[in-house]
């Protein structure tokens, strides 16, 4: 008789470790394969410093093919076309088709530049830290920048749903400027969905709010929130001001010399539009064991997955998908696959907690929040030099533990140290 075959599509920072804890879960009992667009693991949270030259390609990336034959995990770089649950199989890019028995989908997001006109790298005016490839073109148009310095513009678009990264390049690009002495020829606007400086899709965490406008006033820094970004063109972005009723407030033609935007997420094409499995934005449906409910034998992990927002806000706001959540749906998931293959339901649910260290090159942001949705048991920030020491520290030991294989859980024990500063910072 044939072993389960358990797919996991993606190879990012949840598909991986959900790989090798998967493998440890199910043992021989099943074969664990991996299908990924490219063989290479890049360590996305180091994507802001590769765009200012604090990091090269090379440094946060990881060669998967031989990490995964190391632990028995079969391997396809070739990417998936068309996801088809409801015959079991997937489609490859390459035309061929792969059947299983249990699917863990870990794609990632769809990058939505194309819903706001002339936004992003491809064909747009804005630049984008979201993948590695897009980080070095932002880094190159960076070094032409500083040749003839001007404004510039950073931020997300209407939809968003991951803000950290924003923050951080904000705040990157303000040390990177006042190392070169040129900060001065440089006024800086941060544009943002959020209805306030600090809400990041979760409605705040402790004082990010109270935190993050102190950053950005120290740094003189303007912002604009409820904004919603109308079009983009060669040195400026057409911005709404939104009210609380929904009115148009304000409208604003901000010049930029460079800009760094995030876009709106979306699922994959490969997933998207598939009835039953996503939403109307592609994002995969779960319950609570993470396990999709008109197709039970496929389960979904990370930013994929479909939230709901904390709240209603006049311009639509997304909630993100932070390490120590994915890192708790793998491990859910895992245990469940290890259930499900011994013939019982699932009994594992995902804690769904969250821990950000944004660094600002000099300083930082760090935040617990557990829950991640309010209301919350443990509702913390805090700032310091010490948090861009910690998001080195981390760098290093996540992309160890991508070489070697290994599936332990970090974040949590990563949550309880910083937990730790926080009782000796009293």
């Amino acid at each position: 008789m044939a072993l389960p075959h358990i797919v996991i599509l993606g190879a990012g920072l949840g598909g991986a470790i959900a790989a090798f804890e998967t493998k440890n879960a199910v043992g021989e009992k099943a074969r664990v394969s991996v299908i990924s667009q490219g063989d290479t693991f890049h360590f996305v949270p180091s994507n802001p410093w590769v765009a200012v030259h604090w990091r090269k390609r090379r440094a946060i990336e990881v060669k998967l093919p031989p990490v995964f034959k190391k632990k028995r995990i079969a391997f396809s770089g070739v990417g998936a076309r068309r996801v088809i649950p409801s015959e079991n199989r997937i489609e490859l890019n390459d035309g061929t088709n792969v059947d299983y028995d249990y699917l863990v989908i870990a794609t990632g997001p769809d990058l939505a530049f194309d819903e706001v006109a002339g936004l992003g790298p491809d064909g747009g005016f804005t630049q984008s830290i979201c993948h590695v490839d897009h980080a070095e073109t932002a880094a190159a148009a960076f070094d032409r920048f500083v040749e003839n310095p001007g404004p510039i513009v950073v931020g997300a678009a209407q939809g968003a749903s991951c803000f950290g990264p924003a923050y951080e390049f904000a705040m990157i690009l303000d040390t990177e400027l006042r190392r070169r002495k040129i900060r001065d020829r440089v006024p800086m606007t941060f544009v943002t969905p959020e209805p306030y400086i600090g809400h990041l899709g979760l409605d705040g965490v402790g004082d990010t709010k109270g935190l993050l406008e102190s950053q950005m006033r120290e740094r003189h820094i303007k912002w604009v929130t409820n904004a919603r970004v109308t079009s983009v063109e060669a040195g400026t972005m057409h911005v709404e001001e939104v009210a609380d009723d929904g009115a148009v407030k304000a409208s604003h033609a901000l010049p930029f010399a460079y800009s760094m935007m995030l876009p709106a997420f979306r699922g994959v094409a490969a997933v998207r539009g598939v009835e039953g499995l996503t939403n109307p934005r592609g994002f995969i449906i779960v319950d609570k064991h993470q396990r999709n409910p008109t197709f039970q034998n496929v389960l979904a992990l990370g930013v994929c997955v479909a939230i709901a927002p904390t709240g209603k806000t006049p311009v639509a706001v997304g909630v993100p998908k932070t390490g120590f959540m994915i890192e708790s749906m793998v491990t859910a998931i895992a245990r469940n696959l290890g259930e499900l293959v011994d013939g019982v339901e699932p009994t594992h649910e995902a804690t769904w907690n969250a821990i950000c260290l944004a660094d600002f090159g000099d300083g930082g942001v760090a935040f617990v929040a557990q829950p991640q949705i309010p209301p919350r048991n443990v509702n913390w920030s805090a700032s310091g030099k010490w948090v861009h020491l910690a998001k080195v520290g981390f760098e290093k030991y996540f992309l160890a533990k991508i070489r070697r294989g290994e599936s332990e859980p970090f974040y949590e024990k990563l949550a309880l140290d910083v937990l730790d500063i926080r009782k000796i910072k009293g």
